[in-house]
């Protein structure tokens, strides 16, 4: 009886008006956002495992060769780099899978996802430039430009430290593996892949599930509607900004930089802000929301690829490098322009 009492009220929240809507919002919002990514995150480790059973790493890595050897960085990080052309999470897990198998050091794994930034820009890059070209016009060519230039120096940035960094590891071991690999045919890579996938997907969906349903609730609580607010009550420091720029910095953190950019286009085609205060607005705007969408987009799905705690920490040092990259160019920028 009671069994029927509960499924007769369940039946009839879902067919009320605010049950309809709600499970449409939880779908839009959540479900289908979770599967997407999960999705995603899927089919990148797929082909990461697929890639390594073949031993094709060290082909791929023959991209970046040059870069690799000048940051005594082993193949499996090159493979990474060059697999980051089409996708970050085959890139991630190939590193992933490489670190658990002890095949690289945790300052080649840390060092080869920030190498990574490069040509995950590269990815996202047609998307940033059709998104700014209408609606902020000229000034998106320079922008990109700015930001584009700031990738270039991190990346710089980072080969510098990893060549002074890792001199001293021990290559032979971290390059090669500690065994020789075994060569196998299509159908064995494919076999042995399927093997690896299902272990690895059940540890994937374990942490991402929860992580990603709990960053969701968190924002449904407002967390990171508090965190914007923090850190518009703190906007005292872009005090050389123009004041009706403030808006735009305000839009990339109440919203996505998006929003940030089409309120740049308005004020531009309002004429109350130039190119300048315009691309000073967006990079502000840039910093100071980085870190925040970080943790409402990265990391779920960066803990289910690694560990939570790694996760935390990789995503610490790209923020790190990223936001440092943006502030070297924005103040050259400024000053250049002033």
């Amino acid at each position: 009886m009671r069994r029927e009492a509960a499924a007769k009220t369940l039946k009839q929240w879902i067919t009320s008006k605010q049950g309809e809507m709600d499970i449409f919002f939880l779908w839009n919002g959540l479900g289908w956002p979770l599967i997407r990514l999960l999705f995603l995150v899927s089919a990148g480790l797929f082909v990461a495992n697929f890639i390594e059973s073949l031993n094709w790493t060290h082909k791929i890595a023959r991209i970046s060769g040059p870069l690799i050897r000048f940051g005594h960085l082993p193949d499996t990080v090159g493979g990474s780099f060059s697999m980051a052309f089409f996708s970050s999470v085959a890139a991630n897990t190939m590193l992933s899978e490489a670190f658990d198998q002890e095949r690289i050091s945790k300052k080649q794994l840390i060092i080869g996802n920030l190498f990574n930034s490069l040509p995950t820009y590269f990815l996202h890059l047609p998307t940033l430039f059709f998104i700014t070209a209408p609606l902020i016009k000229g000034a998106s060519v320079i922008y990109v430009g700015l930001t584009l230039s700031a990738a270039f120096l991190r990346t710089a940035l980072i080969l510098l430290v990893s060549h002074y960094l890792l001199r001293a590891e021990n290559m032979s071991v971290y390059r090669n593996g500690v065994h020789p690999k075994k060569i196998y045919t299509l159908q064995g890579a494919l076999e042995k892949t399927w093997k690896r996938f299902k272990k690895r997907l059940r540890t994937i969906a374990m942490y991402t599930i929860p992580i990603y349903i709990l960053v969701f609730f968190l924002h449904l609580l407002g967390l990171f509607d508090w965190l914007e607010g923090m850190a518009s009550e703190h906007l005292g420091i872009l005090s050389w900004l123009n004041p009706e720029a403030i808006g735009i910095v305000i839009f990339q953190l109440a919203a996505e930089m998006t929003a940030g950019i089409a309120a740049a286009g308005a004020l531009l085609d309002a004429g109350h802000l130039n190119y300048r205060e315009v691309i000073l607005a967006l990079l502000a705007g840039n910093v100071i929301s980085s870190p925040i969408r970080a943790a409402r987009h990265q990391f779920p799905y960066y803990a289910g690829i690694f560990s939570p705690r790694l996760a935390v920490e990789l995503i610490f040092c790209s923020q790190i490098f990223r936001i440092s990259s943006i502030i070297i160019v924005g103040v050259v920028y400024y000053f250049w322009t002033g």
